[in-house]
């Protein structure tokens, strides 16, 4: 009787499991180990039919173009602006956005994004712009390493705002900020909506009013939630389509992700857990895969 109760419980658990759920490791989808130039590559973001990413803090202020077909870095261009933590890279078609607002102890009072004019293939540095902001909810910026909900490594640009989403270390889920492109005096970001998402969002793509936001949990698991846009710059009143994408041990640690007609772009930065080593990984899954 009691492996029979046994057996229906992992049966009604596997079929509730897979409704919500569905499965998409793209281990079969890598298309390159990306060059060490991008080891710690933490952002990725299509400019002109063009994909771009770059490091994470304590490397060099650099944008990178890379193939869209092997991963490989096109071009350098150099920034012109400390890279502190930079977490996350959007475009609006003219500029590029830097995402500086790396904070994973929560102790960090000076946030910002930089505004990067793009011509002609190349950075205008004598034209940057710094967006300075706060989270108007925090109040305790006591350092607590890896226990904040005010991290973030996810940003777009839609509808001439940039919207943030955090990477809540603690409660495991996001919230959506937004910011003023325009406003260049330090400002609050907005809080709009939440969503429990069970992992940590390390970053954001956002195409044909759908929001992309990948991540993984302590335990290594990689996830993929994509939300349907409802009204403008509103992303989570109806539940997202879910992917599993498999283990950090074996995919590497997946920070970036970007979303063109053709499918999903992901990049993942080396990956050390005990004697495991993943090399930083370039993967495309084909739009048709995502069962959309």
């Amino acid at each position: 009787m009691k492996k029979t109760l046994l057996l229906f419980s992992c049966i009604v658990f596997q079929t509730v499991f897979s409704q919500q759920l569905d499965f998409l490791k793209i281990g079969k989808y890598r298309l390159a180990y990306l060059d060490d130039k991008v080891r710690e590559t933490s952002g990725l973001t299509i400019f002109n039919g063009k994909i771009y990413t770059f490091n994470d803090s304590g490397n060099a202020p650099e944008l990178f173009e890379i193939s869209k077909t092997s991963g490989e870095v096109v071009k350098t261009l150099p920034v012109k602006g400390k890279n502190t933590d930079w977490e996350a890279l959007a475009n609006d078609g003219a500029n590029f956005y830097i995402g500086d607002f790396g904070n994973n102890d929560g102790s960090r009072r000076h946030l910002k994004i930089f505004k990067v004019p793009f011509q002609n293939d190349s950075l205008r540095n004598d034209q940057i712009k710094e967006i300075l902001f706060h989270y108007p909810e925090q109040t305790d910026y006591i350092s607590n390493y890896f226990n904040t909900d005010f991290d973030a490594e996810a940003m777009i640009f839609a509808h001439g705002k940039l919207h943030l989403f955090t990477k809540e270390w603690a409660s495991k889920g996001t919230v959506h900020y937004v910011l003023d492109p325009e406003i260049y005096e330090k400002q609050e970001a907005v809080k709009t909506e939440s969503y429990r998402t069970q992992y940590m969002v390390t970053d954001a793509a956002y195409f044909d009013k759908k929001l992309y936001l990948v991540g993984y949990t302590k335990k290594t698991e990689v996830f993929l939630y994509i939300f349907t846009e409802t009204e403008p710059g509103v992303f989570f009143k109806e539940s997202p389509r879910k992917y599993y994408l498999g283990s950090a041990t074996a995919i590497g640690q997946i920070e970036g992700i970007a979303v063109d007609e053709k499918g999903v772009y992901f990049s993942g930065e080396k990956f050390k857990y005990s004697m495991i080593r993943v090399k930083p990984s370039f993967y495309f899954v084909p739009k048709e895969k995502l069962g959309d």
